[in-house]
């Protein structure tokens, strides 16, 4: 069984910082993937992170952002920092393998004063 636990989410000041963090068990991976989703928006990519290390962030998070792997701890982190109050989301952790696509129960980012 695949199962994916996000943490780190929180209430946060605006200019603030946090790291998330995904804990995966039951597979391997090819790509890694940090979504978000705002109230009464769809659910968009933030950040990706290949096995062998390879990262892409979407243009909204570019310079804020940054993701990382342990791959001894199966875990992914997505560093978030100035962050602002239109990063305010759920953020859910996917896994994507040859056996299929797994999501994270999400872990709620609150930016607000």
């Amino acid at each position: 069984q695949v199962r994916l636990v996000e943490s780190g989410g929180g209430l946060i000041q605006p200019g603030g910082s946090l790291r998330l963090s995904c804990t995966a068990s039951g597979s391997s991976f090819d790509v890694m993937e940090w979504y978000r989703q705002a109230p009464g928006k769809q659910r968009e990519a933030v950040a990706s992170i290949s096995f062998s290390g390879a990262t892409s962030l979407a243009d909204s998070v570019k310079g804020r952002f940054a993701i990382s792997r342990d791959l001894f701890k199966s875990s992914i982190y997505l560093q978030m920092s100035d962050l602002k109050a239109e990063d305010t989301a759920v953020y859910y952790c996917r896994l994507r393998s040859p056996r299929g696509d797994y999501w994270g129960q999400g872990t709620q980012v609150t930016v607000s004063s």
